[in-house]
């Protein structure tokens, strides 16, 4: 891995918190992603699952975790199993987890290989009466393949029917939804990496460069920086591409007079960072460019003051959604009859901004959290609203990632990273 080895006691301190809410005499496991074929011999480059690795930091295909509290025997309370190293995968595949080096990631003392993992797991079931199985139950979940954790549950229940079932997600949800301080800063090292590219970016782009170009600039100083590259897919929308929610082609001239929109993130440690900024071809935002970003702007420093504790999400975007009302009808962009006659489950101001304000972002961008609970100190939310007018041939969002404090506003994570106008104008054409 690029980053830097994160301290074993986040993950000794996330089993601890897991495993206090697990009920008595059960077991939980977690398995690591497949590694996805593409055709041939190729396939996907991997990516760990959040779940085994917020529990035990192993960064590793064919992994798996398994928690027993109650076993009458400390050895089975904490086990990793791992695929075999030898001589030739090392010299084929590269250095994979060694037994010592798995207790220095993780803390775990207790380290199988894989071929083991039947024989173990049939004894902790003779210690058990709960199996905790681990599905994905994300409000944004769509997921159309059979997955190794999917495959495991199919198999555990065909052999141990007895056993009753309980979930692991929403104690996860839970968990995962509150940073400790350890992730607060790497997520922070995400959104400083992230600046790094902007910056580098902000001196770059003029008339004519193409959007796969200034994508080019974001992943070099990414990488250069020990991130793996973009958080999600960067979206590199100029002109009127930025009216295109989730445009991500990047393929497009930048031409005079435009501007770009920049949703692009970096990850470190597979932490997510994820901004979004809006800035002028040619340098200089016109005037009607300039009073539409500074709507939006101004929106998003208004939702930002509203990211405290007990705040309920839903609630949260209703009032979001007055502030928006508010500057369209200043920008002459809805009128008051348009608020008068308003679907109450479409109001006027969908039709200019019509996605949501803020998200959970952690080692998934769009992070665990259960949204009908109050936001708690020391989650991180994104803010991004936007005002897109295809009419007009631009669309403005801005983004930036916040951690709720136990008083006062939330703490920017992207505070450094320019967002006003005369300083981007500045630094685009010194």
């Amino acid at each position: 891995m690029k980053y830097h080895q994160i301290d074993r006691q986040l993950y000794i301190k996330n089993r601890a918190k897991f495993t206090a809410q697990m009920k008595p005499k059960s077991v939980a496991v977690f398995n690591s992603n497949d590694i996805y074929p593409i055709s041939a011999d190729s396939s996907m480059p991997f990516q760990q699952h959040r779940d085994i690795l917020y529990l035990s930091g192993v960064d590793k295909e064919d992994s798996i975790l398994v928690l027993c509290p109650d076993a009458p025997f400390e050895h089975l309370r904490e086990m990793l199993f791992l695929k075999e190293t030898s001589e030739h995968i090392a010299v084929w595949e590269g250095e994979k987890l060694t037994k010592d080096r798995a207790f220095e990631v993780s803390g775990i003392k207790t380290v199988y290989w894989l071929t083991e993992f039947d024989k173990v797991l049939n004894e902790v079931m003779t210690y058990t009466e709960t199996m905790y199985i681990n599905t994905n139950e994300h409000y944004r979940a769509s997921v159309e393949t059979e997955t190794r954790e999917a495959r495991f549950v199919k198999s555990w229940k065909d052999k141990y029917p007895a056993h009753q079932v309980a979930k692991s997600n929403p104690i996860l949800q839970r968990l995962r939804s509150v940073k400790d301080k350890i992730e607060l800063d790497l997520i922070q090292n995400a959104c400083d990496i992230t600046e790094k590219g902007f910056r580098r970016v902000l001196s770059f782009v003029k008339p004519d460069v193409t959007e796969y170009e200034i994508e080019a600039e974001f992943i070099h100083e990414f990488i250069r920086n020990r991130s793996k590259g973009f958080a999600y897919t960067p979206i590199i929308a100029s002109g009127n591409n930025a009216n295109v929610l989730h445009y991500i082609e990047n393929n497009q001239p930048c031409k005079a007079g435009d501007l770009i929109l920049l949703d692009v993130g970096a990850e470190y440690a597979n932490y997510s960072s994820d901004m979004t900024r809006t800035i002028p071809v040619s340098g200089r935002f016109n005037d009607r460019q300039k009073a539409v970003y500074n709507a939006v702007l101004n929106v998003k420093n208004e939702a930002t003051k509203l990211l405290v504790p007990g705040t309920l999400w839903k609630e949260y975007h209703i009032e979001v959604g007055k502030i928006m009302t508010s500057e369209l009808l200043g920008l002459g962009l809805i009128d008051k009859a348009d608020v008068q006659n308003e679907n109450p489950d479409w109001p006027a101001y969908k039709k200019y901004f019509m996605h949501g304000t803020s998200h959970h972002m952690g080692l998934d961008t769009h992070d665990y959290g259960l949204l009908y609970e109050p936001m708690q100190p020391n989650m991180v939310f994104t803010v991004e609203p936007g005002i897109y007018i295809p009419a007009e041939g631009f669309g403005i969002r801005l983004e930036d990632d916040v951690i709720i404090q136990e008083h006062g506003d939330p703490f920017n994570l992207m505070r450094n990273i320019p967002i006003e106008v005369d300083e981007i104008e500045s630094i685009m054409n010194s």
